[in-house]
């Protein structure tokens, strides 16, 4: 029952086949984790480098650096909500290249000498070699996954000696390498298009009856195989958040991220945590000796409890901060409705949407729409209340982008109102229609401005 596809990728094809033939049949989930983040095989740890436009698709801060202005307005706001503390510890999750911390960088470095001084920008990604969902054998169900990142992060250095710019994180030298004990002082915790990343389980409506998606193998090729749900919590996951499924018909899908979950847990934790109060002259030397010898050490992701550090015998100040993630999708209601027959799993190759997910594993990107009901409600549940649900759209109004695209118009694009027959004037108007057209992709409705900001508070 279900579709067939031919693989593609021999090395990942065989680990896929002898896993299945070892074990039985696979969630989707499963493949999905194998297809994305297997080491040495997955999509986002191998290969060249897979956003912007020589990859497979874009994000927001490919089209225009007024995205990274925005959030670091967005962020400038926090940072005086908070006290503005100094350090002010940014960590950006699934940051890729980097790209959106540098530019924040370089817009705070020109607007807010205060903000930059005070800014200590971290990025954690998963393309570093690890395994950003590495398996474990306690606690799981059927083989399924734990969501236990296992990046190292990289401070994104504030600028040159002489504050003329930004410095390229990628360019860090090891010594400014930390492991992941330090971002448990971030004040602030951001991703952008990270969760939709996210394996997911697969359910199908038969006869009042909920049916998981799992992956098997026959002849070589891969399959679609309905059997019962893997566990309670994907059983049970649709009725938590009141989906009328049952009055959907027969055939309907849904995509359930409980990794999403999972990682709404570990983010708010990571916030929640008290820390030492610190100082700058602390800051250059944020870890004891025994945390530091941990540093590439993939096991290093756990707190450390012998660590003073990490038990927090200085005295402590009581946390607050933000938890900021953009992404597409909805709230649940919005999400699972009846019109989405197929669900909202996606695939991409060079820019294509290609609907054969389980074609090319580990050379193709997978995506599903994000349950934001989801993440507030396990935001709740500890300890986080929401301050804003909105679209990206918004949020850009919000943060006056029309204005400083306006700002820039004026001041850089002056001779277009007064020499635009020029030779000048002509190469002066194609640019800035290609700077108002980025701006305008931010925002457009059924697209990009319809993803949501979400920001969540202690």
């Amino acid at each position: 029952m279900g579709t067939s596809q031919q693989l593609s990728s021999p090395s990942l094809q065989q680990l896929i086949v002898e896993r299945i033939e070892r074990e039985g049949p696979i969630t989707f989930a499963e493949y999905m984790r194998m297809a994305l983040y297997e080491p040495g095989y997955g999509y986002y740890l191998t290969g060249p480098s897979r956003t912007g436009w020589e990859g497979d698709y874009y994000t927001s801060t490919d089209i225009s650096p007024l995205f990274a202005h925005c959030m670091g307005k967005q962020l400038q706001q926090m940072w005086e909500q908070l006290g503005q503390p100094a350090p002010f510890t940014v960590l950006e999750q699934g940051a890729g290249r980097g790209d959106l911390g540098r530019e924040i960088q370089f817009w705070a470095a020109q607007q807010s000498l205060p903000f930059h001084a005070a800014l200590d920008y971290h990025t954690a990604d998963i393309h570093t070699g690890q395994d950003a969902l590495q398996r474990v054998s306690a606690g799981t169900e059927r083989g399924e996954p734990q969501l236990l990142p296992t990046d190292a992060l990289k401070r994104v250095p504030t600028s040159s000696s002489n504050k003329s710019g930004p410095v390229s994180s990628a360019l860090a030298p090891e010594s400014v390498r930390t492991p992941i004990d330090y971002q448990y002082c971030a004040s602030v915790i951001i991703s952008n298009e990270l969760v939709d990343a996210f394996p997911v389980h697969i359910v199908q409506k038969h006869d009042d009856k909920l049916y998981e998606i799992f992956v098997d193998v026959q002849d070589g090729r891969l399959y679609e195989l309905l059997d019962e749900p893997s566990s309670q919590d994907v059983a049970n996951y649709l009725d938590s958040y009141k989906i009328p499924w049952r009055t959907f018909e027969d055939g309907w899908r849904a995509e359930i991220n409980l990794h999403a979950l999972r990682w709404m847990e570990r983010t708010a934790q990571l916030l929640l945590l008290q820390y030492p109060h610190t100082d700058r002259r602390e800051k250059a030397n944020p870890m004891p000796p025994s945390t530091s010898s941990n540093m590439g050490n993939s096991n290093a992701t756990t707190l450390n409890t012998s660590s003073s550090f990490a038990l927090g015998t200085y005295p402590r100040r009581k946390r607050r901060g933000f938890i900021l993630t953009i992404d597409y999708g909805d709230t649940a209601r919005k999400l699972y409705t009846r019109h989405r027959h197929r669900g909202t799993l996606a695939c991409y190759f060079h820019h294509q949407l290609i609907d054969r997910p389980l074609a090319r594993p580990g050379e193709q990107d997978l995506t599903a729409h994000v349950n934001f009901t989801a993440l507030i409600h396990e935001g709740r549940r500890h300890g986080l209340r929401l301050q804003t649900l909105t679209t990206q759209r918004q949020w850009l109004t919000d943060m006056q982008m029309y204005e400083e695209l306006e700002q820039i118009r004026q001041h850089d694009f002056a001779i277009i109102d007064h020499a635009r027959a020029s030779d000048q004037g002509q190469i002066a108007l194609l640019k800035w229609y290609d700077l108002r057209q980025r701006a305008m992709a931010l925002t457009t409705p059924g697209g990009m401005g319809d993803f949501k900001m979400l920001i969540l508070k202690r």
